[in-house]
């Protein structure tokens, strides 16, 4: 996920041949695990694909077991994307801090991403099927 420091312009940017943004359907099987407990599985994932960063899978709010995730306080703004919010995970009987984040209402060029959160990788364990 990319952040922004707060006094950059609030201007939305659109994806760019130098900084190029594709959402698609990963079209495969999704599992997450926080603490070695599964917290979201699907078959609904979208790729997201930012510039050279990591590719992101954006899981489907819905996928996510019901009373795993509690609404944070953390913000963050992405120029490209918009704002996000953030959840904390509970899992195998502890808490993660902001491990999760979501464009609640995202930019139209990633208009496809509302509805969907993600996870980070140092906080959860994101397996996509071969």
């Amino acid at each position: 996920m990319t952040e922004h420091p707060a006094h950059e312009s609030r201007e939305p940017r659109e994806p760019s041949a130098s900084h190029p943004i594709t959402v698609v359907p990963t079209g495969r099987h999704v599992v997450v695990r926080v603490n070695g407990e599964t917290v979201a599985e699907t078959d609904s994932a979208l790729t997201l694909q930012e510039a050279s960063y990591p590719a992101v899978q954006y899981i489907p709010l819905s996928d996510v077991v019901a009373g795993r995730l509690t609404s944070s306080d953390t913000t963050s703004y992405c120029p490209y994307k918009g704002d996000a919010g953030y959840f904390h995970v509970t899992a195998g009987g502890s808490t993660v801090e902001d491990a999760v984040w979501t464009y609640r209402d995202p930019y139209p060029a990633v208009a496809e991403i509302a509805g969907y959160v993600a996870f980070y990788p140092d906080k959860a364990d994101v397996t996509v099927d071969a």
